[in-house]
């Protein structure tokens, strides 16, 4: 079964066709840069760009960097202010012509996809996924099961946001070194790790697939930490699996 899956980022907006019964594209994604500001209309261009690249015409599942539900974007961190109680659903339903839209959190759909396709299959207990981009996503399972929302990279450590120190961003934005990065991915780390004391994170977004130049510099965890295996296409498989109602 194929549906389409968006993700939408703080830097791009990415998508193709996925094949659920893998979860793997099925053609090469095609990714538009986030217009600045990143405003719901402008966004939903840029998603119709995506969309309309692959000529689509059934479901299509979209992620937002933000609290969802019921399709309203409740939060909006790294994109314009004017997405907080923006029907995105129908806002982007109605872009692509009246295609059917769903909605969710960025980093909900990533760990939907890793729990199901990738490094937490079969995995139980606490498992918390991390995506390291514009900003930090979070995911949180319990025994397979989804906590939606959570946003942990809003928590405050030492004094600010934790994305605002520790996100690839943060990495780019001040030239650091993977260890002097490292040093803060460890410390957001072990702030999770107090709260939830998870057995397993698993690090996404695009850095994952750099994952041995800075994990092996992490120390003092507990729980496991290994790099998501679908790399930076999890968002779209896991958006994909929503509108499928998986």
């Amino acid at each position: 079964m194929n549906v389409f899956g968006v993700d939408i980022g703080g830097s791009g907006i990415k998508g193709a066709p996925v094949d659920l019964e893998p979860g793997q594209l099925t053609h090469e994604r095609y990714k538009v840069l986030t217009p600045h500001p990143a405003t719901p209309e402008a966004v939903a261009d840029g998603v119709a760009e995506v969309v309309g690249n692959f000529d689509w015409s059934g479901p299509v599942g979209i992620t937002f960097p933000g609290v969802v539900t019921g399709g309203v974007t409740r939060t909006a961190a790294n994109v314009d202010k004017r997405w907080v109680g923006m029907d995105a659903a129908k806002l982007l339903g109605d872009r692509l012509g009246g295609l059917p839209v769903t909605v969710l959190n960025d980093a909900d759909a990533a760990g939907v996809a890793e729990m199901t396709f990738g490094a937490g299959r079969g995995r139980e207990g606490t498992v918390i996924l991390l995506t390291f981009g514009t900003g930090i996503g979070s995911a949180v399972f319990s025994d397979g099961r989804l906590v939606p929302n959570t946003e942990l990279g809003h928590l405050e450590l030492h004094g600010h946001e934790a994305e605002k120190r520790a996100s690839t961003k943060v990495k780019d934005d001040h030239d650091m070194s993977w260890e002097q990065w490292a040093h803060r991915v460890q410390k957001y780390l072990a702030h999770v790790e107090m709260l939830f004391s998870p057995e397993l994170f698993i690090i996404g977004g695009g850095v994952s697939r750099k994952a041995d130049r800075f994990v092996p510099l992490i120390e003092g965890i507990r729980a496991e930490i290994i790099p998501a295996e679908l790399r930076n296409n999890a968002g779209i498989v896991g958006a994909a699996m929503a509108a499928a109602g998986k």
